[in-house]
């Protein structure tokens, strides 16, 4: 495999940013309309409404969560920044089915030991499982790797 070809990239759906935004403006709504002279609930729908819009802009302004390269992984690193992740630093990459909790379905983990890395289908835009797969290919054909 050539390594140029290894270069991936997983990024939020495309509609996923405008969903979040579309939930702030309407929580907001709701804050003010069913405000009925109490101060309290338009305040807790515009905190409610500012926490989704700044989900929704990072989503629009950081869509990419997870790229990999011949030579590791970029993960993000607070809201807009990312970590380029050497293979010498990944620890182990798994796919963890939960339920309960309001944690449902696949989720993609990438341990350094030093950090955790979990990403669900909705930060992926795939599944979980395929991406682990595609990142321990690109693991084995990367020079010095495994495979």
């Amino acid at each position: 495999m050539a390594y140029d070809t290894i270069a991936q990239q997983w990024r939020v759906p495309l509609g996923l940013p405008f969903l979040k935004l579309a939930a702030a403006a309407s929580v907001l709504a709701l804050g003010i309309l069913l405000a009925a002279g109490d101060p309290l609930r338009p305040v807790l729908g515009g905190l409610a409404a500012a926490v989704l819009t700044g989900w929704g802009l990072r989503d629009l302004v950081a869509p990419v969560r997870l790229a990999v390269d011949p030579t590791g992984i970029t993960v993000p690193a607070g809201l807009l920044s990312r970590r380029h992740l050497a293979w010498s630093m990944v620890e182990t990459i798994q796919v963890h089915r939960r339920s309960g909790r309001g944690l449902a379905g696949p989720t993609l983990e990438i341990d350094t030991g030093d950090s955790l890395h979990l990403f669900s289908r909705l930060d992926l835009g795939a599944d979980p499982a395929e991406v682990a797969d595609a990142l321990r290919t690109a693991r084995a054909g990367s020079p010095g790797g495994p495979g």
